[in-house]
C-alpha cells in the first residue's frame, strides 16, 4: 500500500512539474510582450526590444535574451545590446528576511556616438530620471538589492577620423542597494568597478555608496587609473584648442562625494611621454572662452570653501609642451622640450600651506630652462612667487617669433632671459631681463630703420607683460613695462643697403614690472 502511494505521489508530482514547465514555456511569449510594453511605458527618451524571455519557475527567475536599447530621436545605431539579463530572488538577502531582487547583465555592449551624446546633454530630463530602475522593476517586480555587470564593453565614437573611446572587460558589482535611509556619512552599499581603458590602461574603483541619499547618491572610495593613453581624447581636446599627440596618464587617490561634502585627494598624478600644444587662434571659439571664464570663477569661489576639499600631494609630467599662435603672421610655435615638471601640495585650502612647483627643460629645444614657483589659494586673486631662467637659446629657432613681432630674423645668436615676479592682492612686482649674445647678423624683412626693429622687440615684450598684469587684475599704479636700452639708436638711420646692427637692437636693461 505504501509503495503504491509513493508511486501515485511521484506520478502526481511529475505531472505537476510537467504542467508547470509547459505553462512556463507557453507563458514566455505573452510575458515577453508584456515586459517589453511595460518597460517602454516607464522609459523616457528611449525604447527597448526584447527578442526572447525565459521564465524559470524553479528558482523564480527569468532571463531577458537579446535585449536592444534605442535612443528615440536617434535609433540607429542602437545604444546598447544585452545578450542576457538575469533576474532572480537575492537568496542571500532572503536569509536576512528581505525579499529583494538580484540582477546580473552578461556581456553588454554599449555604443554611443556624438549625435546621441549631444541629444542626451540637451535633454532637460536628468539621466537618473529617465526611468531605468522602474524599467528593470517592470521586468522583475522585486526591488533591486544586488546589481552586477560582467564583461561589459563601452564605446564612444566622435565625429571625424579619431579613435573611438573604448572600455572593455568592464566588471561592476553593487550590493545592499535597498538599504534603509542611512545616517549622515554612512555608505551602506559596497561597490567594485574595474575595466581595461583603451589599449592597455586600467581603471579601478572600490568603495561604498548610499544609493538612497538625497538629492543625489553619495559615495566614498579609492580610485586608481593606470596608463590611460591621452591621444584617444583628441576629439574632446581639440574643441578646447589642445593638440595632444602622445602621452599617458596614471593616478591614485580617493574621492568622497555627498550632498554636504566633496573631497578629492590625489596621492599621485603623472603624465608621461607628453607631446601637446595649446593652439591660439584669432577668433576664440565658444568652448574655449567659456572654459577660461568658468575656470577663473570656480578657482575664486572654491578657494578655502569648507564644503569642497581638493588636494594633489604630488603631480609629475615629462615630455614636450608648446604654444602655437596661429593668429600671428607668420604663425609661430614656442615650446619646452625635455620637460620635467614636479608639483607638490596643491590644494584649494590655505591651511594646507603653499604649493611648490619646479620645471626644467630646454626652451625651443636648446636653451636650458628652470622655473620655480610657490603659490597659495586665495579667493581675492593669485598669490604667487615665480623665478625663471632661460639660458643660451639658439635664436635661429626663434625666427618665426621674431618675424611675427619684429619683421626680422637672425642667422646666429643666443637668447637668455631672467625673471623674478611676485603677485600679491592683485598687484604684480618684479623684473624681466632679456639678454642677446653673439649675433652675426640681423636681416630686416622690410629694410626699415633700426629704431623700428627695436621698437617692435620692445613692443612685443611690453604687450605680453601688460597681458599678464591684466590677468592678475592689477589695480593702482601703472604696471606696464618700461624698457631702457644702453645707448640710444633713435637718432641713427639705417639706409636701404645697410642692415640693422643686432648688438644695438637686441640689448636691453632689466624690464621693471
Amino acid at each position: 500500500m505504501s509503495r503504491r502511494l509513493v508511486i501515485w505521489g511521484g506520478g502526481i508530482l511529475a505531472v505537476i512539474l510537467i504542467v508547470i514547465f509547459v505553462l512556463a514555456y507557453l507563458i514566455d511569449e505573452p510575458l515577453r510582450r508584456k515586459v517589453e510594453r511595460d518597460m517602454n511605458a516607464r522609459l523616457k527618451g528611449y525604447t527597448v526590444r526584447v527578442e526572447k524571455l525565459d521564465f524559470h519557475p524553479v528558482g523564480l527567475s527569468l532571463d531577458l535574451e537579446k535585449l536592444w536599447i534605442y535612443q528615440t530621436p536617434h535609433p540607429d545605431p542602437p545604444i546598447a545590446y544585452i545578450p542576457n539579463l538575469h533576474a532572480s530572488v537575492h537568496w542571500k538577502a532572503l536569509l536576512s528576511g528581505r525579499l529583494v531582487g538580484d540582477f546580473q547583465i552578461e556581456d553588454p555592449k554599449v555604443h554611443i556616438d556624438l549625435r546621441q551624446f549631444v541629444q542626451e546633454s540637451k535633454d532637460p530630463t536628468p539621466i537618473q530620471d529617465k526611468g531605468w530602475q522602474d524599467a528593470l522593476e517592470a521586468a522583475y517586480p522585486l526591488k533591486i538589492d544586488r546589481f552586477a555587470i560582467r564583461n561589459g564593453d563601452l564605446t564612444y565614437v566622435d565625429k571625424g577620423p579619431y579613435k573611438p573611446l573604448h572600455v572593455r572587460k568592464l566588471n561592476f558589482t553593487a550590493e545592499n542597494i535597498r538599504n534603509v535611509k542611512s545616517a549622515k556619512g554612512v555608505y551602506p552599499s559596497p561597490v567594485d568597478l574595474e575595466g581595461v581603458v583603451f589599449d592597455k590602461g586600467n581603471a579601478k574603483f572600490k568603495g561604498d555608496v548610499d544609493f538612497l541619499a538625497k538629492p543625489h547618491i553619495a559615495l566614498k572610495g579609492d580610485l586608481e587609473l593606470g596608463e590611460i593613453t591621452l591621444d584617444y581624447f583628441k576629439p574632446i581636446a581639440e574643441r578646447y584648442k589642445l593638440s595632444v599627440r602622445t602621452g599617458s596618464l596614471s593616478t591614485r587617490g580617493s574621492i568622497e562625494y555627498a550632498p554636504d561634502v566633496q573631497k578629492i585627494m590625489i596621492n599621485n598624478l603623472s603624465l608621461t611621454g607628453l607631446d601637446a600644444d595649446y593652439l591660439h587662434q584669432e577668433t576664440q571659439t565658444a568652448p574655449t572662452e567659456k572654459v577660461t571664464k568658468e575656470a577663473g570663477k570656480v578657482a575664486r569661489e572654491t578657494a578655502n570653501d569648507p564644503t569642497l576639499e581638493v588636494k594633489v600631494e604630488r603631480f609629475t609630467a615629462d615630455g614636450r609642451i608648446g604654444f602655437v599662435n596661429q593668429a600671428a603672421k607668420p604663425p609661430y610655435n614656442v615650446f619646452l622640450d625635455g620637460t620635467r615638471l614636479q608639483l607638490e601640495n596643491l590644494s584649494n585650502h590655505f591651511k594646507e600651506g603653499p604649493a611648490r612647483a619646479r620645471v626644467t627643460g630646454r626652451f625651443m629645444g636648446s636653451g636650458p630652462t628652470q622655473v620655480q614657483a610657490t603659490f597659495r589659494p586665495e579667493s581675492k586673486g593669485p598669490d604667487l612667487d615665480l623665478t625663471l631662467s632661460i639660458e643660451n637659446t639658439d635664436m635661429r629657432r626663434m625666427n618665426d617669433l621674431l618675424r611675427a613681432y619684429g619683421n626680422f630674423d637672425v642667422v646666429a645668436g643666443n637668447f637668455s632671459v631672467y625673471s623674478e615676479i611676485k603677485i600679491r592682492q592683485g598687484t604684480i612686482d618684479g623684473y624681466v631681463k632679456p639678454l642677446f649674445q653673439r649675433h652675426e647678423s640681423v636681416r630686416s624683412a622690410s629694410r626699415r630703420r633700426e629704431k623700428h626693429v627695436s621698437k617692435a622687440l620692445r613692443g612685443a615684450g611690453r604687450g605680453n607683460l601688460r597681458a599678464a598684469a591684466k590677468s592678475a587684475a592689477v589695480r593702482g599704479r601703472d604696471k606696464s613695462a618700461d624698457f631702457r636700452r644702453r645707448g640710444s639708436t633713435s637718432d641713427q638711420h639705417v639706409g636701404d643697403d645697410c642692415p640693422a646692427d643686432p648688438k644695438r637692437v637686441l640689448q636691453s636693461d632689466p624690464v621693471r614690472i
